[in-house]
């Protein structure tokens, strides 16, 4: 497998998409749906980084975020993973012996090819990352994290998908947008082109 290179230090905001194991519908359920946002509240606490946006879908999630000098995109997803695997893998094998816990366990089972003591896995291991370095960017990837639920009919407008940032960014509950911006102007004097690093 090539190795992966991501562009880290140079004060932009990412663009991070990840998804479940094979694609599995773990967040249909409500239960994991909080056990993800609070994951991603504390984890935002622990480790000091901005949240800009982001959404949560039934088999993968959208997150914008502005790292601080605590820890890198790398680390913020990994510290995510994990406290989101370990707590709903817990609730999975606790409850096996109802029907969708059952089944849904069963899609997580890593073949024998796979090398790992692990029995389970909950995320996939690789995530993209796209350094955001426009403001143009970062409103259409803002826009498109908001607008994902409706894209894929899971509600009619985005602000009834309750598992996003939509209503903190639509009612500026929130002025971290507005601060990266002026931040940023005031670094560099413009802002630089965007880079794409696809994983």
């Amino acid at each position: 497998m090539p190795s992966l290179i991501r562009y880290y230090g140079q004060n932009h905001v990412h663009f991070i998409t990840t998804s479940t194991y094979r694609r599995a519908r773990l967040f249909d359920f409500e239960r994991f749906r909080r056990i993800f946002a609070r994951s991603l509240g504390d984890v935002r606490d622990a480790l000091r980084f901005k949240l800009i946006g982001y959404v949560l879908m039934p088999e993968h999630f959208h997150i914008l975020l502005w790292p601080g000098d605590q820890a890198n995109p790398s680390e913020i997803v990994r510290s995510l993973k994990i406290r989101t695997a370990m707590q709903i893998l817990k609730e999975l094998r606790d409850a096996n012996r109802q029907p969708w816990y059952s089944r849904m366990l069963s899609k997580l089972v890593l073949p024998e090819t796979v090398h790992s003591p692990a029995t389970y896995r909950i995320w996939q291991r690789r995530f993209y990352d796209m350094n955001i370095c426009s403001e143009r960017k970062l409103q259409e990837k803002l826009t498109y994290i908001h607008n994902n639920p409706v894209k894929r009919r899971l509600v009619e407008s985005a602000d009834k998908w309750p598992w996003s940032s939509f209503g903190y960014s639509r009612f500026e509950d929130d002025s971290i947008l507005k601060r990266w911006i002026e931040f940023s102007n005031r670094r560099r004097g413009k802002l630089r082109r965007v880079c794409a690093i696809r994983t």
